[in-house]
């Protein structure tokens, strides 16, 4: 029978050979659940795509849960106040959590060990927030049932082994999608359907369920199709964003990409009339939108990010170095590696590769 360490060192393995064949998001998280479902020992669980900026979810795969759950779910994760939220977990500074561990052997101490993994007949969860390079790019629940006993040192153990292989799978399938983005003319825009027009509108109520869309949102509901989330009307992103518009009785934002590689921001502010009705507009991201994304998906580091931003705002070199308190020779440094992790020759094209669409005559950095 074979020991942790070659279990962990077999699953590693796995996930450098699936992420070798450049999966999609979606793609990477359906092939890591098969993979991990027997070493980590769950019976059911799900992934969240995230913003890379600000970890807010935007897409969904689940296996082994009920759908009819979907909404208790997500308003359990954004309002409820519990230490076992993903944000809760990267806040107390961690990046894998269980709930025994959270809660000190407490689960009922924890709402949503009451109100919905309980009830569902599971007795402990693990949760990993895949926090790398600065970039948010997922988090994933694990849910083991009760008869099965709680997740230990081993598991856990691996599930931290397991982050930045992940992680960095998902942030060059996110740099994929942007190098692929499409190139629109100036002034124009294309809608969620494909289409050249203005940005497209839907009505949610407080609980995110659909009340009105236009044909444009509508075809953007189809493309983004999630099982688990079909209870709803609504893909993960209209869901959370317009929660998040209601509860917060303000305006919310979030990014999000299409399975075929279309970038989308949607804002969601709340309406006039009682009812808690929320408008989500949709409309394609701009190169402004892209930009943090772009710079994080090209795994440049904290430094480097700073450096990269003066210099697109067109600071000198010298200028840089005076801001950053740094020496020249320090910032033609990191200026070097930045245009060699984004595999451009120069800072003009630096501006074209992080800020305008697609450009063929420009390579994918190395490993990307």
């Amino acid at each position: 029978m074979a020991n942790r360490r070659d279990i962990e060192r077999e699953v590693l393995g796995a996930i450098a050979e699936l992420s070798a064949c450049r999966p999609s998001t979606g793609e990477l998280f359906r092939g890591l659940h098969t993979l991990l479902a027997g070493p980590l020992g769950f019976d059911g669980g799900c992934w969240h795509g995230t913003d890379p900026l600000t970890g807010f979810p935007t897409s969904t795969v689940a296996d082994g849960l009920d759908p009819g759950r979907f909404e208790q779910a997500v308003h359990l994760e954004m309002f409820g106040d519990d230490s076992t939220n993903f944000a809760a977990i990267r806040a107390a500074g961690h990046r894998v959590q269980t709930l025994d561990r959270a809660t000190g052997g407490r689960p009922e101490s924890s709402i949503r060990y009451r109100e919905l993994l309980r009830p569902c007949g599971y007795g402990d969860e693990l949760r990993i927030n895949f926090d790398v390079g600065g970039g948010r790019w997922a988090s994933a629940a694990f849910m083991r049932e009760h008869r099965r006993g709680r997740f230990g040192p081993a598991e856990v153990r691996l599930a931290e082994r397991i982050i930045t292989p992940v992680g960095a799978a998902l942030r060059d399938a996110h740099l994929r999608t942007l190098r692929r983005a499409r190139s629109e003319p100036s002034g124009q825009s294309t809608d969620p359907s494909g289409q050249s027009g203005p940005p497209t509108v839907a009505i949610l109520d407080a609980r995110g369920r659909l009340r009105s869309a236009d044909a444009g949102t509508r075809e953007l509901i189809r493309r983004l199709a999630e099982p688990i989330a079909h209870v709803c009307a609504v893909p993960t992103c209209f869901l959370t964003v317009a929660c998040r518009a209601a509860h917060d009785t303000g305006t919310s934002e979030v990014r999000m990409c299409t399975p075929d590689g279309q970038w989308f921001a949607l804002h969601a502010s709340p309406l006039d009339g009682g009812r808690g009705d929320v408008a989500v507009v949709i409309s394609p991201a701009s190169p402004l939108h892209r930009l943090p994304v772009a710079i994080l998906a090209h795994g440049l580091s904290p430094r480097e990010r700073q450096v990269a931003l003066h210099a697109l705002r067109g600071s000198s070199t010298k200028d840089i170095a005076a801001l950053l308190h740094l020496t020249v020779p320090t910032v033609q440094q990191h200026v070097t590696a930045i245009l060699h992790k984004t595999g451009v020759r120069n800072r003009r094209e630096l501006v074209a590769v992080l800020t305008a669409d697609h450009l063929p005559t420009l390579s994918l950095p190395p490993g990307a």
